[in-house]
């Protein structure tokens, strides 16, 4: 049996980050759920996820800040993270912080699919 590929979401609106869940589980991927970006790192350490999804506006820690902490310890440096934003400097403010992808929201959950899938290929 081939294992699942771990994918961690981190968005603090719980219903967005419980939908994209089912979407990935669907598509057989062990997925895993923080909405509280200062847990996030602990939580990563522990599940090792190929994939990370992150909203970029959070309390408590925003998204970039994340990557950019992530980004600067070496056994991070290969997550695949994907950030997601309504915000309209959104795109530029996630790939300065180091992230692969952004996706724009309000956004289509197949390319929410094929960005992991992207980010699993990577």
């Amino acid at each position: 049996m081939t294992p699942r590929n771990k994918i961690m979401v981190c968005d603090d609106d719980e219903s967005i980050a419980d939908v994209i869940q089912v979407v990935l589980e669907m598509s057989d991927m062990e997925v895993e759920v923080e909405c509280d970006s200062s847990k996030l790192y602990s939580r990563i350490q522990i599940m090792n996820p190929k994939v990370l999804l992150i909203d970029l506006w959070m309390p408590k820690m925003s998204g970039d800040k994340v990557i950019k902490q992530l980004r600067s310890i070496e056994e991070f440096k290969n997550l695949y993270i994907v950030c997601i934003s309504a915000s309209m400097d959104g795109m530029h403010v996630a790939m300065e912080a180091g992230a692969n992808a952004f996706l724009p929201k309000p956004f289509n959950m197949d390319d929410i699919v094929n960005a992991v899938d992207k980010g699993i290929a990577a």
